[in-house]
């Protein structure tokens, strides 16, 4: 299963040298490894829909119980059947679409990776598993969406969504870790599968506004909805991928999962139920609004989203049965009526709704196929769609009394809107009378037509065999949601449930949509009205969020980046001494015990040229003064090494001492400034006071570590070890360059690095002097030649 995932990212990074060694027909190619993971993910279903579960896991970072897990169930194996069914057709859509395309190798790099991470998340067992290929589809989304780099509007829309789906990432992040702390697991199947322990934890509500806040933003749940309508300024076949089965339904999908352990509260139920419902019905609402047949769809899809949303809010039977049986029939219709618009979009050079008529004739199977997905979309016997539909209806009437009309009447507008969108997308362009477009309409190509073609035949195919659609997907889906065994799924499915409730708001449903779609260019005129008259909308909320970081930013840059290092050392000397002051004042842990120690004559000496040294420093106008002052300094400590037996610490600060003395009064020379220009006596005071509290927080923590115990198995081991592991006996150099071989190796790599850039700097300020005394040499060979003295 591993490398099912795996394989995506492989074939991606061969995409662009097979699409150049192929050419034109290399989606034929690349399609096989999609439609072969169809395969593959396909023979689990009798196992999945006989109540078993896969599970397959390796080591990855052991020591912080992190494993590459991935596990399959009914609901990761719909999702997976989704992705890899729907991305061979949009493999095969992107070799038409993009004919010739420069970067179309580049492109199937990017959609194949976003592939592989989007099968790696549905599978994921493990929470960091699970996260990182989260924050994988976060970014191959945002290289597909922003494909078109050189317009604007791609980059922005890039950048949105990459904000606002990578920070419900990080509360995810925090979210999972939450969980995994308190079910004492890191793997999902483990977590979910004793609820109590999430549930009756302290931390419920947090660990679940943060998964809420993740799903919510990848979902793009209201009112974080406008980053999914922008993302239609990718290319067509991204639109119908990420809309259909992918990235906005891994919230979905997360919701989904996690509605075994953290669902049948209160506030899952409530803040499922309410953020779904509103998603709902603004996406339709605004979809009526739009003309341009993607944006139509894009908004349609937050509403399904948030209907997806709301059904594993509502819990139970017959909400579980309609979200698995919605899922389906949504990703079937709404990415076969993305490829119909961007087929339109490929045969007439436009996909306005206002500029399209009577494409019928010269465009026959798109719009045979644009029908059947329509009646799906709307609902209509015998699609799968209208079962759904029932099923959602029934769903509602199961609720609570206090919920039901509300709920109910929310969710009969919402499938009336989507009635309206299938009649914009799917019959306008085709029936009304014929305009003129950019270029003569003219059929797809065969690569564009078949995904569309086979979507709507399932929307057929599952919708009559209906007890394969029960036994195969929505028992094993109910039962990932219900968290009890396949066996205890009542999931019978009917075309015709009698004269019932459902039925009836059914064809209230298709009633309120024939209206709106007849007056459809009034109620666009309507809602366009009311949204100007509103003015603001998350979308510019979003501007102004960013706009106001920035200036946020602006503001504490220039407060806290004032240029000069004095002030970014003072800062971090008053935090430092700070800290350490009001840790020993928190825990009680100021030293008790005062004595003198022995001293002896060579340790007089040390401390006297150490205090001195210090001393003079403080009160020199001069800077060369004070950096030999401090120079005294570090040769007092060095000193001090040589007493207490360590002659190669004392070496090596004999030599930096050396070199930095050295080094700073070749500089300071140069500079003209002396101490006392920027120091006046407020702020000789000032770092004064500031020098007494870090050397009396550093004093005050040393003498209290010296009165404890001291704790030396860390030295036992140095000496113990030395020897036979490292083969050395001098155990500073052993612990440098054995124990912490990689530490030290750091230190050489930064001081090599900045022995480069030092070098670099003045080989650049000597050609520059060099070019810049070529250029003067000319000038004086000209102005010698023009002299009245000079040579003609």
């Amino acid at each position: 299963m591993s490398s099912a995932v795996i394989s995506g990212f492989v074939l991606g990074a061969l995409a662009p040298w097979l699409t150049r060694a192929v050419g034109a027909r290399v989606h034929w190619l690349l399609a096989v490894l999609p439609a072969a993971l169809f395969a593959y993910f396909a023979q689990f279903l009798p196992v999945i829909a006989a109540g078993e579960s896969v599970r397959v896991a390796s080591e990855w970072v052991p020591g912080l119980d992190v494993a590459l897990s991935f596990y399959l169930d009914g609901l990761s194996l719909i999702f997976a059947l989704l992705i890899t069914g729907i991305g061979t057709f949009i493999v095969l859509y992107t070799g038409g679409y993009l004919h010739g395309h420069q970067q179309l190798g580049r492109f199937f790099l990017y959609l194949l990776s976003f592939m592989g991470s989007m099968l790696g998340l549905v599978l994921a067992d493990n929470v960091i598993t699970l996260f990182v290929f989260w924050e994988l589809t976060s970014i191959t989304s945002f290289l597909l969406i922003g494909f078109n780099h050189t317009a604007p509007r791609s980059r922005r829309a890039a950048l949105q969504a990459l904000v606002v789906t990578g920070g419900g990432g990080l509360a995810l992040l925090a979210g999972l870790l939450i969980m995994a702390s308190v079910a004492g697991t890191s793997e999902l199947s483990e977590i979910l599968s004793n609820p109590e322990v999430l549930t009756s934890s302290a931390l419920y509500v947090p660990m679940t506004i943060l998964v809420l806040l993740g799903a919510f933003s990848k979902s793009a749940q209201f009112p974080l909805h406008f980053w999914l309508p922008n993302a239609m300024e990718a290319p067509t076949p991204v639109s119908a991928y990420l809309h259909s089965s992918t990235m906005v339904k891994a919230g979905v999908y997360l919701l989904a999962r996690m509605s075994p352990g953290l669902g049948g509260t209160e506030l899952w139920f409530y803040a499922l139920v309410i953020f779904g419902a509103a998603t709902m019905l603004v996406g339709g609402f605004l979809a009526m609004r739009q003309s341009d047949l993607k944006l139509v769809l894009a908004y349609t899809t937050v509403a399904a989203l948030g209907t997806l949303t709301m059904l594993i809010g509502l819990g139970g039977e017959y909400a579980f049965k309609a979200m698995a049986l919605f899922l389906i029939t949504h990703a079937f219709y709404k990415g076969g009526l993305f490829m119909v618009a961007g087929s339109i979009d490929h045969g007439t050079g436009t996909r306005d709704a206002l500029s399209l008529g009577g494409l019928a004739r010269p465009m026959p199977a798109t719009f045979a196929v644009a029908v059947l997905l329509g009646l799906s979309m709307a609902g209509i016997v015998p699609f799968v769609g209208f079962i759904a539909k029932e099923v959602m209806y029934e769903a509602t009437l199961h609720i609570g009394a206090t919920a039901l009309i509300l709920v109910t009447a929310a969710a009969v507008l919402g499938n009336a809107f989507n009635v309206v969108a299938a009649g914009i997308v799917g019959l306008r362009p085709f029936l009304s009378a014929h305009k003129p477009t950019p270029h003569h309409p003219h059929e797809a190509p065969p690569s564009m037509l078949i995904g569309p073609i086979v979507l709507a035949a399932l929307g057929v195919i599952c919708g009559v065999g209906f007890p394969l659609t029960s036994e195969f997907v929505a028992a094993p889906v109910m039962a990932s949601l219900n968290g009890l065994p396949v066996a205890e799924q009542a999931a019978g499915l009917y075309l015709w449930h009698g004269i019932k409730p459902p039925l009836i708001l059914s064809i209230v449903t298709l009633a309120l949509g024939a209206l709106g779609f007849a007056f459809w260019p009034q109620m666009r005129a309507g809602i366009a009205a009311i949204l100007k008259a509103i003015g603001w909308g998350p979308d510019r909320g979003y501007d102004q969020a960013v706009s106001g970081l920035e200036r946020l930013a602006y503001a504490a840059t220039r407060v806290q980046q004032t240029g000069y290092l004095r002030h970014y050392l003072m800062a971090t000397f008053v935090v430092v001494a700070a800290f350490m002051l009001a840790t020993l004042f928190a825990v009680g842990g100021l030293p008790t015990q005062f004595r003198v120690p022995t001293v002896y004559l060579t340790e007089v000496i040390a401390l006297a040229l150490l205090i001195g040294g210090a001393v003079v420093a403080t009160i020199v106008y001069s800077r060369v003064a004070a950096v030999a002052a401090i120079g005294v300094v570090g040769y007092a400590v060095a000193l001090l090494f040589l007493v207490f037996s360590a002659p190669d610490l004392a070496f090596t600060q004999f030599m930096v001492e050396t070199l930095t003395v050295v080094i700073l009064v070749l500089v300071l020379m140069r500079v003209p400034l002396e101490v006392s220009a920027f120091r006046a006596r407020a702020g000789r005071l000032r770092d004064a006071a500031i020098a007494i509290a870090v050397g009396a927080s550093i004093s005050l923590v040393l003498l209290t570590t010296v009165q404890g115990p001291l704790d030396l198995r860390l030295s036992e081991y140095f000496i113990e070890n030395s020897v036979p592991l490292a083969h050395g006996h001098n155990i500073v150099n052993v612990i440098l360059v054995d124990f912490r071989a990689l530490d030290t190796l750091g230190e050489i790599f930064v001081v090599t690095i900045a022995g480069l850039s030092c070098f670099g700097l003045v080989r650049l300020a000597l050609s520059r002097r060099k070019a810049a005394r070529a250029q003067l040499q000319p000038a004086h060979r000209t102005a010698a030649a023009e002299s009245p003295g000079g040579d003609a």
